[in-house]
Protein backbone atom coordinates (compact mmCIF):
# COMPACT_ATOMS: atom_id res chain seq x y z
CA UNK A 1 0.00 0.00 0.00
CA UNK A 2 2.15 3.44 -0.98
CA UNK A 3 1.08 6.57 0.60
CA UNK A 4 2.02 10.14 -0.50
CA UNK A 5 4.11 10.47 2.91
CA UNK A 6 7.23 10.11 2.44
CA UNK A 7 10.91 10.53 5.19
CA UNK A 8 13.55 12.91 3.46
CA UNK A 9 16.71 12.75 5.38
CA UNK A 10 19.85 14.68 6.10
CA UNK A 11 23.05 14.98 8.45
CA UNK A 12 25.03 17.59 9.64
CA UNK A 13 28.06 18.19 11.83
CA UNK A 14 26.47 20.26 14.92
CA UNK A 15 23.50 19.88 16.98
CA UNK A 16 22.62 23.42 17.07
CA UNK A 17 22.38 23.07 13.16
CA UNK A 18 20.52 20.32 13.30
CA UNK A 19 17.88 21.71 15.83
CA UNK A 20 17.46 24.76 13.40
CA UNK A 21 17.11 22.78 9.99
CA UNK A 22 14.40 20.60 11.84
CA UNK A 23 12.53 23.71 13.77
CA UNK A 24 12.92 25.70 10.49
CA UNK A 25 11.40 23.11 8.11
CA UNK A 26 8.39 22.49 10.72
CA UNK A 27 7.68 25.71 11.30
CA UNK A 28 7.29 26.98 7.18
CA UNK A 29 5.36 23.61 7.15
CA UNK A 30 7.64 22.02 4.98
CA UNK A 31 7.20 18.88 7.20
CA UNK A 32 5.15 17.43 9.84
CA UNK A 33 7.84 16.68 12.21
CA UNK A 34 11.33 16.23 12.22
CA UNK A 35 13.56 13.41 14.07
CA UNK A 36 16.78 13.98 15.26
CA UNK A 37 19.08 10.97 15.55
CA UNK A 38 21.75 11.09 18.31
CA UNK A 39 25.25 12.01 17.34
CA UNK A 40 26.83 9.32 15.28
CA UNK A 41 29.73 8.70 14.09
CA UNK A 42 30.30 9.30 9.86
CA UNK A 43 33.18 7.34 8.07
CA UNK A 44 33.12 8.70 4.37
CA UNK A 45 35.46 9.42 1.61
CA UNK A 46 35.80 13.36 0.54
CA UNK A 47 37.96 15.20 -2.17
CA UNK A 48 40.45 11.77 -1.99
CA UNK A 49 40.37 11.27 1.36
CA UNK A 50 38.72 9.22 4.46
CA UNK A 51 37.19 11.49 6.79
CA UNK A 52 35.31 11.18 10.03
CA UNK A 53 33.19 13.46 12.03
CA UNK A 54 30.79 13.21 14.30
CA UNK A 55 27.19 14.07 12.87
CA UNK A 56 23.54 14.02 13.66
CA UNK A 57 20.61 12.65 11.13
CA UNK A 58 17.45 15.04 10.89
CA UNK A 59 14.64 12.79 9.60
CA UNK A 60 11.64 14.71 8.34
CA UNK A 61 7.95 13.59 7.96
CA UNK A 62 6.20 15.23 4.52
CA UNK A 63 4.12 14.25 1.45
CA UNK A 64 5.48 13.99 -1.97
CA UNK A 65 4.04 17.61 -3.03
CA UNK A 66 6.14 19.20 -0.46
CA UNK A 67 9.33 17.49 -0.99
CA UNK A 68 10.47 19.81 -3.58
CA UNK A 69 10.37 22.96 -1.24
CA UNK A 70 11.58 20.81 1.66
CA UNK A 71 14.23 20.12 -0.39
CA UNK A 72 15.28 23.46 -2.23
CA UNK A 73 14.89 25.14 1.71
CA UNK A 74 17.44 22.22 3.05
CA UNK A 75 19.79 22.72 0.27
CA UNK A 76 20.32 26.30 0.66
CA UNK A 77 19.91 26.60 4.36
CA UNK A 78 22.54 23.47 4.68
CA UNK A 79 25.97 24.70 5.76
CA UNK A 80 27.73 21.83 3.84
CA UNK A 81 29.14 21.71 0.50
CA UNK A 82 27.08 18.75 -0.73
CA UNK A 83 24.10 17.58 1.99
CA UNK A 84 22.97 14.33 2.27
CA UNK A 85 19.35 14.16 1.14
CA UNK A 86 17.89 10.83 0.69
CA UNK A 87 13.99 9.94 0.48
CA UNK A 88 12.17 6.76 1.70
CA UNK A 89 8.70 6.33 0.76
CA UNK A 90 6.27 5.34 3.30
CA UNK A 91 4.34 2.21 2.51
CA UNK A 92 2.15 2.20 4.63
CA UNK A 93 0.92 3.21 8.29
CA UNK A 94 -1.94 4.24 10.49
CA UNK A 95 -4.15 6.25 8.61
CA UNK A 96 -4.82 9.09 11.40
CA UNK A 97 -0.73 9.45 11.48
CA UNK A 98 -0.39 9.50 7.88
CA UNK A 99 -3.49 11.91 7.49
CA UNK A 100 -1.95 13.76 10.25
CA UNK A 101 1.55 14.24 8.33
CA UNK A 102 -0.45 15.26 5.21
CA UNK A 103 -2.53 18.25 7.00
CA UNK A 104 0.76 19.69 8.60
CA UNK A 105 2.55 19.63 5.47
CA UNK A 106 0.21 21.78 4.02
CA UNK A 107 0.63 25.35 3.56
CA UNK A 108 -1.85 27.23 6.14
Amino acid sequence: MSTDIVIAQTTIDDETKARALAHGAVDRRLAACAHIDPAFTAVYRWQGAVQQEREWRISYKTTRDRLPRLAEWVTATHSYEVPEWIVLPVEGGSAEYLAWVAAESTEA
